[in-house]
């Protein structure tokens, strides 16, 4: 695989505490990874600020979050129980991809990473971070890095790796739909909306929409994979979206796009 910065994302360097040396980087690490479980588990009281200080409140987090999972609630992190708590990552990451060809590896990549629920964090006012769009995005994050090209381009890159091949045969590597549209366009990889919406038939599972804005030809704002095609929709998986279709939104979701209404060009994968 190319894209490796998930592994930052999944361990630290040795215990950290309230009492004893800790590393604010790390710290904050697990801070987000606790927040990202109480998402799902609201109930339990892990929800706590993200600011690298192993405080009263983090450590009574961390107690909470231990007993929920059955531990011994010392309010110590150690290297497995951090390993615990981010191995929903590690799965989506390194988890070999049931099924073959190109296509069905990448829309079974896509499925992986849906079932691990990715989600944006809000740190230090910063929209566009945390563990999964550092992931995404290897390492950066904050308010104007949108991540959906990042998720795209991860989930192809697990795939073509899976065969022996590299994402960067199919698409340009970059974090900009523009510059990765432009880039198509030259290899004759690009299907324009308008060919789209005469023959859907030209679309597969595993292809690459780019939303073009109704401002500019020349402008794409947002990015996602393909599932399927049903009558004038696309089923798709997206990152970086929310219920109202964003290309800023929270997370990675499961969505239904009308291509007979919005313009949606189409990158080939093979």
């Amino acid at each position: 695989m190319i894209k490796k910065h998930f592994q930052k994302e999944i361990e630290i360097s040795g215990t950290q505490s309230r009492t004893g040396a800790n590393v604010s980087k790390e710290v904050s690490k697990i801070q987000s990874w606790l927040n990202l479980y109480a998402f799902s588990n609201p109930n339990l009281g892990i929800t706590t600020n993200i600011d690298g200080d192993f405080g009263p409140a983090t450590e009574k987090a961390v107690k909470n979050y231990q007993a929920a999972k059955g531990h011994t609630a010392n309010g110590v992190v150690t290297k497995q129980l951090f390993e615990e708590m981010s191995n929903v990552m590690k799965v989506a990451f390194t988890q070999p991809i049931p099924g073959s060809g190109l296509r069905e590896l990448v829309v079974n990549a896509a499925k992986m990473h849906l079932n691990a629920a990715p989600r944006e964090l809000v740190i230090k006012g910063q929209s566009n971070s945390g563990p999964w769009v550092r992931a995404y995005m290897d390492g950066n994050e904050g308010k104007d890095w949108l991540w959906c090209m990042g998720f795209v381009q991860t989930v192809l890159d697990q795939a073509t790796s899976q065969i022996g091949q590299q994402f960067t045969d199919i698409v340009k590597r970059s974090f900009s739909c523009d510059t990765v549209a432009i880039y198509a366009k030259q290899k004759n990889n690009f299907i324009s909306y308008s060919s789209v919406r005469k023959t859907p038939s030209l679309v597969k599972p595993g292809d690459i929409f780019l939303l073009q804005s109704n401002k500019n030809s020349n402008d794409w704002i947002h990015t996602g994979l393909i599932l399927g095609v049903n009558d004038e929709v696309f089923e798709t998986i997206e990152g970086n979206t929310n219920a109202d279709g964003s290309e800023n939104g929270y997370g990675v979701l499961r969505r239904s796009r009308n291509f007979m209404k919005s313009k949606l060009d189409i990158i080939r994968i093979v």
